[in-house]
């Protein structure tokens, strides 16, 4: 996929988030060079004097370029990337270009803050299922039905390409198992998480792990 040439830029995340790996997978089908930095979130590597001199937020993804600019925030950092690359992972008509910001906001707000939290909680700290808050089940349950609304007519989320949208909302959707969503409920979101994967060039979640 052409672009206009960017500098080599350095990318703090961790692995075992999502929210890391959008970023991540933006550069590198885009083929934008960067250096990955990998930061351990279980072990405090957010928290640490250094990094917070880099983020105060303390919070990765973070993506710094050698000039000093850095940008934290999965989407946005995403959205820089694709459109200073001139990528049509951002639609050229400014309605489509809305759309898929909406479904960026609505990953943030009513998909990511139930599939991985619940994951996090989970596969990562182990928690119970008794002792884990049911409303995470049930809002992520909700989230993925409204995907599987959308994606029972379009093969993508927004309309007949893939665009960001994709890439932020497959992030979490394809380890949802990990927090005990069964994506087999959801066959129209299963079959997209495989085409997005294939797309980006992923091996499928349940196979890697």
């Amino acid at each position: 996929m052409p672009h206009r040439e960017i500098t080599r830029l350095t990318l703090y995340g961790d692995s075992i988030s999502g929210n890391c790996m959008k970023p991540k997978w933006t550069a590198d089908l885009l083929g934008i060079p960067y250096d990955w930095v990998e930061v351990d979130i279980l072990q405090g590597g957010t928290q640490t004097e250094d990094f917070l001199s880099l983020n105060p937020a303390g919070q990765v993804p973070l993506a710094r370029w050698p000039d000093g600019r850095a940008l934290p925030q999965s989407n946005a950092i995403m959205l820089y990337l694709a459109e200073e690359a001139g990528s049509d992972l951002v639609p050229s008509d400014t309605f489509r270009r809305a759309q898929m910001m909406s479904w960026l906001f609505w990953e943030q707000y009513s998909h990511e803050t139930a599939i991985a939290v619940r994951r996090f909680q989970k596969h990562y700290l182990n928690t119970p299922d008794d002792q884990i808050d049911p409303q995470l089940m049930a809002k992520g349950r909700r989230a993925l039905g409204v995907m599987e609304l959308q994606l029972t007519y379009t093969d993508w989320i927004v309309g007949e390409a893939m665009t960001l949208a994709d890439i932020a909302l497959v992030a979490y959707t394809r380890v949802a198992h990990e927090g005990g969503f069964d994506l087999s409920e959801f066959p129209s979101v299963e079959r997209w998480v495989s085409r997005t994967e294939a797309a980006l060039n992923i091996p499928h979640a349940k196979e890697a792990a």
